[in-house]
């Protein structure tokens, strides 16, 4: 299993970090490297909702696998190159004295053929840059949303 974990603190507490994740199919409100994403079932949360999501000419679909308010939420990944296969993401907060840990890991799972390694690999770095745009993204809608409340 190829993995990457991206960490970041966030000035909010874990129900205000859920209420953005929660969201579940609006993630390109808040992510600028998607140019749009909708519910492909009418499910917008809960394990089961599931989301489209375009980023330039690829279109991926996310199955939530886990949804555990305030704590946790993971989704599959599917729509990569067929080497590759299906990813998934596991989003994790934590509560901390001056805010909220939220990791980001992303797994692909790896294969005994070098090329499909390989692949898994590339595809990996690839989302480890994409997870960067994530999580600075869900740090700016968690403050954006909170200065809203106090106005």
């Amino acid at each position: 299993m190829a993995e990457h974990s991206t960490s970041i603190t966030i000035n909010a507490t874990p129900e205000e970090i859920w209420e953005v994740l929660a969201d579940f199919a609006a993630i390109s409100t808040w992510v600028p490297m998607i140019q749009h994403s909708c519910s492909l079932n009418g499910q917008t949360s809960g394990i089961g909702a599931c989301r489209r999501v375009q980023i330039a000419q690829q279109a991926l679909v996310e199955t939530v696998t886990v949804w555990e308010p305030n704590a946790a939420v993971a989704y599959t990944i599917e729509g990569m190159p067929p080497i590759v296969g299906t990813a998934t993401n596991t989003w994790t907060m934590q509560p901390q004295a001056n805010g909220t840990l939220v990791k980001l890991t992303t797994e692909i799972p790896s294969a005994w053929n070098p090329i499909q390694r390989l692949a898994a690999s590339k595809a990996l770095e690839r989302m480890s840059i994409a997870a960067t745009f994530m999580t600075t993204g869900l740090r700016h809608e968690a403050a954006r949303r909170k200065n809203e409340v106090r106005q």
